[in-house]
């Protein structure tokens, strides 16, 4: 009865492994495909995928929708590993005359339950085979979560708006560029819809846009010397007191409101304060959310940073002068409903050359897609 329960558990065992995902595959490819999503960084389970990788190169063009859903739940490494082997089975398959599931793809493509990649591979290889029909499809991912839909639903309307710009039909350009932007989410293609707009002479209030944070407190500036100012618990990570007045790095410092007036939501310590080296800066808002709610706070910066959040330490980088850009790093957040504190830490380095000159970040909140959170007050 013991070896009758233990070959029943091993049994179990594989079920799991495999998955639900994969549940409609055969079960060797079905095990292949957990082979495949098994991969990790630094080469983890490579050995074994390029075995599973061949086998699922073999698939055919009936199980290419089984094996997207399958995607769902794979890492960056895994999802790589199963796209390029699907891409070799649709290869093959095509090649020799299988035609493609188009309704199952467009299935698995309409379920945002799916994995955005899988989703968008699906819509890819419906393009491959009636582009027409893809196209039709667009409009109905101008809300969709996965960026990458979205995106490209909103480049067909760009295109659109393009091809209404001559006098008669500049109004309706407008409208429609103005619509793409209210669905846009992606930074470049943000500005990309701004020019165009502005090239017709209509202005967007790009802050606006992207929802910036722009109302702080700011104090400072604490040493930095040596760098050691990023470790050091400055009274401000302790207690935020707008009242209190702190020693700083060239004597007593107190709290100042500050707005920004960048359009890309810097708050720039070197104008704020003085062009200072070494140093260390604070700056805390107040976020007032209509309902307590998952949300994403989205930086930029160049310099040392950290960020708090009601208190508790989200993230932060000690590093100096690498490139900088929107949206740099992303930190999932809860907020509460009411009021939350946001407190950033800038830190700037000793390094005099023009490029390490600047001393700001830029920062917002936003759903998971990216679309701003603004506070209520």
């Amino acid at each position: 009865m013991g070896r009758v329960h233990s070959v029943l558990a091993a049994a179990l065992l594989g079920v799991s492994m495999i998955g639900d995902a994969a549940a409609a595959l055969p079960r060797k490819l079905a095990t292949s495909v957990e082979r495949l999503k098994a991969v990790g960084p630094e080469g983890q389970g490579n050995a074994a995928a390029q075995a599973a990788w061949n086998e699922v190169a073999k698939a055919k063009a009936g199980q290419i929708p089984d094996l997207l859903v399958a995607m769902d739940g794979a890492n960056d490494y895994a999802l790589n590993w199963i796209r390029a082997a699907i891409e070799a089975a649709v290869q093959r398959e095509t090649a020799s005359g299988g035609r493609l599931p188009i309704p199952s793809l467009e299935k698995v493509l309409r379920d945002t339950r799916h994995h955005p990649r899988a989703r968008r591979l699906a819509f890819e290889l419906i393009q491959r085979v009636d582009a027409a029909r893809a196209q039709a499809m667009l409009p109905d991912f101008l809300q969709d979560p996965g960026s990458e839909l979205r995106r490209e639903a909103v480049a067909q309307l760009m295109g659109r708006a393009a091809g209404q710009t001559n006098s008669s039909a500049k109004a309706s350009a407008i409208a429609t560029y103005r619509q793409a932007l209210g669905y846009s989410r992606e930074a470049d293609q943000i500005e990309d819809i701004a020019k165009r707009l502005q090239d017709l002479g209509d202005k967007v209030d790009l802050a606006k846009a992207f929802g910036w944070v722009s109302k702080w407190r700011l104090i400072g500036p604490f040493d930095n010397t040596g760098e050691a100012g990023f470790a050091k618990v400055y009274p401000p990570e302790e207690r935020l007191d707008p009242g209190a007045e702190l020693p700083g790095k060239s004597g007593p410092v107190k709290w100042f409101p500050y707005e920004t007036r960048s359009e890309y939501g810097l708050v720039d310590f070197n104008q704020a304060i003085s062009p200072l080296k070494g140093a260390v800066g604070y700056a805390v808002a107040e976020f007032w959310s209509d309902a307590a709610r998952p949300a994403q706070v989205r930086l930029g910066c160049k310099n040392g940073w950290k960020v708090w959040v009601n208190g508790t330490l989200i993230f932060g980088r000690d590093e100096y002068h690498r490139s900088a850009e929107i949206d740099q790093y992303r930190m999932a957040v809860s907020l509460k409903a009411g009021k939350n504190v946001i407190l950033v830490k800038c830190a700037q380095n000793e390094q005099t050359q023009d490029w390490a000159k600047e001393w700001e970040f830029q920062l917002r909140v936003t759903d998971e897609q990216g679309t701003p959170i603004v506070s209520t007050r």
